[in-house]
């Protein structure tokens, strides 16, 4: 089953010609949403980490 290299380029330029892509505003928002529960994640991690490592800390009685 041999494909014709030149037919392979047509048909990618021909789906590459049906993407729809987003615009600039569009990617600005959704990489700002992306960034902004990044960060609340790390931080709702490291206050259930503080939580843990207090607990810890006094169930054996380490630290002052």
């Amino acid at each position: 089953m041999a494909v014709s290299p030149a037919k392979f380029v047509r048909e990618v330029r021909a789906e590459a010609a049906k993407v729809t892509w987003p615009t600039r505003r569009t990617t600005l928002i959704t990489t700002g949403l992306v960034a902004a529960m990044a960060t609340l994640t790390a931080i709702f991690f490291f206050v259930v980490d503080q939580i843990i490592g207090l607990g810890v800390r006094a169930l054996f009685g380490l630290g002052g």
